[in-house]
């Protein structure tokens, strides 16, 4: 008999709408079989002869209890094929329930006439070990034929694609999940031969079926001994050094090396655990992942109308993507550039989050149209992320760094204030501390004036201050990436150059629990760890790519551009850091000024603004901030972003490439 494709969907539809009621049949007949198997030893003891009779009148009380509590724990809800231990658990839930349900029904029966339905104690026990036994061996042995079944289809794609021998490193619990998940797929690109774990401990020991050959140390004659063409790094918590330190040694075997997705990736929904990838440069500079106090954040964002100005940006989107997790009320996005916003827009429409999302085309320093905004939407709760952020491109253009950071700013914080907003969060920057830039003045001079609002509205302003993220819009590591696609040499401006470096997920992270700590008037300041030399970046991201510094890509020093320091600070000379409850988080203790001043400052700033005059304002950050160094000299041609000899390319002709 042939069948159609359509009568083969049809026929494969109604199979699947009738597992459910066979699976309650199954279930019935197996507590059924349990009960009356539960009895037995009550035979010729206290019931004698009478039990069949009474075990069939108990046993649709018993079996309602029972599937009660199946229900009622969530079992049937379970999709067995991927069953884990935390699915058992629930199993086990529902047994204690059951069973105590009954027993508890037992001695209330005592003492009415329904000594019909009193089920001895001995039966209960019995029957609740075989009853949920039962119907839990019943789903193993499910478990257990559909991966038979999987490996079944697995043998033949395994004749038409050829498996790369691989070695895990980690034989924990991503590494056990990734094997897990492997096993089952037809896909599958790896043929895994063994695990190695630097824990001693587990050598010898095997994971899922995979034994433990040894230590990364073993990896060298391991890969040769087993001819390994591919080392896969799947440790839970990996350190950047520790990976560094394994793609050290697979590059000298040599070996390719891949890693399985960070635990912050897979948690968001952005990759499964199987979606293995080159190991990037935020791999190399990974931290231990942030511990967020979920509660309080829930409290501070749960069921609250969010606004997020600059939603489109690196640090805005990352926020927008970490606040829908809390399920605001409604999320606003505020964005003038009309492609980010569009960009943000759909990414949350194609993840059909349901939390309602309205974006917002909006300069935040047009007061008119943001006063609209804000008698609209009434948002609770404000996250400034707007912001000029390019040092030199501010350089040249420090009126509009004005505009943007500072008046649109307190805009922004002044109708928030008006309209009753909860909690308004500043953005800032590690270049506000001890400033050499326009940019770095002018957030610092913000940070001065949400702390003058605070002194003026019941709102609580904060500010939250951190360094450079890696990938964030016109930062090295988008720049260096688009320099050896290219086959140029990589621009680094100075050997001794550093900057602190956090992933974007970490730092939007650190954001939102900052902004839950505050209480109004606070500048946090973001544990960014240790400095990281840029030339080190560099020459990292240049062996990521496959190719040798200085040989297949050159590295070319162009010279410390103006407003740049060698080494950024995170805090004011002379200033202290208070701790929070949080261990990568701290409070600046640093001074305010009078609102009289503040009010002055920001006239100086409208008045130079107005006039356009570049030095003045230059002049005024001088004044201002006695901790600032601005240079005052004559700002010059805008900032040119290559050398003064144009491109340059490394070694042409053994990348193939032509130089123009």
């Amino acid at each position: 008999m042939s069948y159609s494709v359509d009568e083969k969907k049809t026929l494969s539809e109604q199979i699947w709408f009738l597992r459910r009621p066979a699976q309650f049949l199954l279930d019935i007949t197996v507590l059924s079989v349990a009960f009356f198997l539960a009895y037995l030893p009550a035979i010729n003891v206290q019931l004698g002869d009478f039990y069949l009779d009474i075990a069939l009148r108990q046993l649709p009380f018993v079996i309602l209890i029972q599937f009660s509590a199946l229900f009622l724990v969530g079992t049937y809800s379970i999709l067995w094929r991927y069953v884990s231990i935390e699915d058992l658990k629930l199993f086990l839930t529902a047994a204690f329930l059951s069973g105590a349900v009954l027993i508890i029904l037992r001695f209330l029966l005592m003492f009415t006439d329904f000594n019909l339905w009193q089920v001895p104690i001995s039966v209960i026990m019995i029957d609740t070990v075989l009853g949920f036994g039962g119907i839990l061996a019943l789903r193993v042995l499910r478990r257990f034929f559909y991966e038979i079944g999987d490996k079944n289809r697995s043998f033949g794609t395994k004749r038409r694609v050829k498996r790369k021998a691989a070695l895990l490193v980690g034989a924990g619990r991503m590494g056990a999940t990734l094997v897990k998940e492997m096993s089952g797929r037809a896909d599958a690109e790896f043929d895994i031969r063994g695990f190695v774990d630097d824990d001693e401990r587990k050598k010898g020991g095997s994971v899922s079926g995979i034994k433990v050959l040894g230590t990364t140390h073993d990896l060298p004659h391991l890969v040769d001994e087993m001819d390994i063409e591919q080392v896969v790094i799947a440790i839970d918590h990996a350190q950047g050094k520790d990976i560094r330190r394994i793609l050290d040694v697979c590059t000298a075997i040599p070996v390719r090396a891949q890693i399985v997705p960070s635990l912050n990736e897979i948690a968001h929904g952005r990759v499964s655990v199987s979606r293995i990838r080159d190991v990037q440069i935020e791999d190399l500079l990974g931290r231990a992942p942030v511990q967020l106090d979920d509660k309080n954040l829930h409290d501070f964002l749960t069921d609250k109308t969010v606004m997020v100005t600059g939603a489109g940006g690196s640090i805005g989107s990352e926020l927008v993507r970490q606040i829908i997790g809390y399920q605001p009320k409604s999320l606003l996005l505020v964005e003038r550039a009309e492609f980010l916003l569009f960009n943000i827009a759909r990414e949350l429409s194609a993840d059909a989050v349901n939390v309602a999302h309205i974006p917002l085309i909006a300069d935040v320093g047009d007061e008119p149209r943001m006063r609209e905004i804000f008698e609209r939407y009434k948002p609770e709760v404000i996250f400034h992320a707007a912001a000029h952020k390019h040092v030199p491109l501010m350089e040249t253009n420090s009126c509009e760094a004005i505009k943007n950071n500072i008046f649109a700013t307190r805009s922004l914080g002044r109708l928030a204030g008006e309209y009753g907003v909860d909690d308004f969060v500043l953005i800032s920057t590690d270049k506000a501390v001890n400033p050499t830039s326009v940019m770095g003045a002018s957030k610092r001079i913000a940070e001065i004036v949400v702390q003058e609002l605070n002194q003026v509205y019941a709102t609580n302003y904060m500010a939250v201050r951190f360094g450079n993220v890696l990938g964030s819009a016109g930062s090295v590591v988008p720049i260096f990436r688009e320099q050896i696609q290219k086959g140029e040499a990589i621009t680094v401006t100075d050997k001794e150059m550093t900057r602190y470096f956090m992933t974007i997920p970490e730092a939007s992270q650190l954001v939102l629990q900052a902004g839950a700590l505050g209480s109004g008037g606070e500048i946090f300041i973001l544990d960014m760890g240790e400095p990281i030399k840029i030339l080190d970046l560099a020459e990292d991201m240049i062996r990521l790519s496959g190719l040798t510094p200085y040989e297949d890509i050159d590295i070319v020093f162009t010279g410390v551009r103006k407003g740049e320091k060698l080494f950024e600070e995170l805090e004011i000379t002379g200033e202290s850091l208070l701790k929070t409850h949080h261990p990568k988080i701290f409070i600046g203790k640093i001074a305010t000024y009078p609102k009289e001043q503040v009010l002055q400052i920001l006239s100086d700033f409208q008045e130079a603004v107005g006039l356009n005059d570049e030095h003045q304002v230059r002049r005024l950050f001088n004044q201002i901030l006695p901790e600032g160094t601005i240079t005052v000299d004559e700002t010059g041609p805008p900032v040119s972003f290559l050398p003064d000899n144009g491109k340059l390319l490394a070694h042409p002709t053994k990348l193939g490439l032509v130089e123009k």
